[in-house]
């Protein structure tokens, strides 16, 4: 499904240029589905649940690498409840980009000297009702762009602004664009704190055209309350713990089901080949190890390898604490779920 929207190493407008589609319909402004004033954030959260919103976009077509399809899925089928909670204290990048938001629309208009104002009200699509985005904020009277995005980015993510505005990000602007009718918009990010940059995104009706039909597609998963496929991906697989967090003691005959005997014997080999990687692996480190010596750092013309040693910590003997005061052990145990675990034998 990714391969519709771009390919390996290009970015979503570029790839989709080459398609055959276009369109010569004059794009129509979105309609005001609720305002946002006044709604709880439970409330806001069920007026989204009830369509794919902008930020939906990447995830929707499998190009969001923070979040799965089928992650996505459950929560658009009321599933959201069994995920693990969403982080919101201060360590959290989500925190802090709604607390800089503004910050970030300020210097935008201070760099720029386009005045911005806020959209309260979660908009939609004129033709696909299903298709909703809610908008940092709108450009006023600027001919040139019309919405503005506000991102921050910290240490570990600012590489993925280094070529410009990031895949996932170009995809939830162009569904914006989609749903208001709206020429170009900027996506404004803050690097780290300190460094404000500005990119353009304008308006492609080809990949508009291709984001409609692959997040329509996605939309029957939910209407058919079909589970897309697991990607792989961190997030599938916490959402495959959340579905099916405990079994049931019984066994599935999968013998002689073509599709899945295949898929059994790929992962066989490719664990096979992951075995024989890193003891590869292990071989080659053990060598650099053995020619440093007591050497902290050794340099080479393509990196750097360090081999330092940490610092001295403490940790709890449970096993004596356990036996010289029992009481305290039964007083502090605290009950720690369980969990399924993946195990693989096989005759080869």
């Amino acid at each position: 499904m990714a391969h519709a929207i771009s390919s390996a190493g290009t970015s979503p407008a570029s790839s989709v240029a080459a398609s055959s589609v276009s369109s010569s319909s004059r794009p129509r402004p979105a309609l005001r589905l609720v305002k946002t004033q006044g709604l709880s954030r439970e409330q806001w959260l069920e007026v989204r649940r009830g369509g794919i919103g902008s930020s939906d976009a990447a995830a929707a077509v499998g190009l969001n690498p923070y979040q799965s399809q089928l992650e996505l899925w459950m929560i658009k089928t009321g599933r959201g409840y069994m995920l693990p909670a969403v982080d919101e204290s201060e360590a959290s990048p989500l925190y802090w980009g709604t607390l800089l938001e503004p910050i970030v629309a300020a210097h935008y208009t201070k760099r720029t000297g386009n005045r911005v104002r806020k959209v309260n009200v979660v908009l939609q699509h004129p033709d696909h009702p299903w298709m909703l985005a809610n908008l940092d904020r709108e450009v006023i009277g600027c001919p040139d762009v019309q919405i503005l995005e506000c991102k921050t980015a910290g240490y570990h993510g600012e590489r993925l602004w280094r070529d410009g505005v990031p895949e996932y990000v170009q995809l939830q602007v162009m569904h914006q664009l989609a749903v208001t009718g709206k020429q170009a918009a900027d996506v404004a990010v803050l690097i780290c704190g300190q460094e404000l940059r500005v990119h353009r995104v304008a308006r492609d009706e080809v990949m508009i055209r291709q984001l409609v039909e692959l997040e329509h597609a996605f939309k029957r998963f939910v209407d058919t309350d079909t589970a897309p496929v697991a990607d792989g991906s961190e997030s599938s697989n916490e959402a495959l713990r959340a579905l099916y967090p405990r079994d049931a003691g019984q066994t599935l005959d999968l013998r002689g089901d073509l599709v899945m005997e295949a898929v059994f014997s790929d992962l066989v080999a490719v664990r096979a080949a992951l075995k024989s990687q890193g003891e590869r692996e292990a071989q080659l480190k053990q060598a650099i190890v053995q020619r440093m010596g007591e050497a902290s750092k050794v340099l080479f013309d393509a990196g750097v390898v360090s081999f330092k040693r940490s610092k001295d910590g403490l940790t709890l003997d449970e096993e004596r604490l356990g036996a010289d005061h029992p009481e305290l052990m039964t007083q502090y145990q605290v009950s720690k779920p369980g969990s399924r675990r993946f195990l693989v034998s096989s005759d080869s």
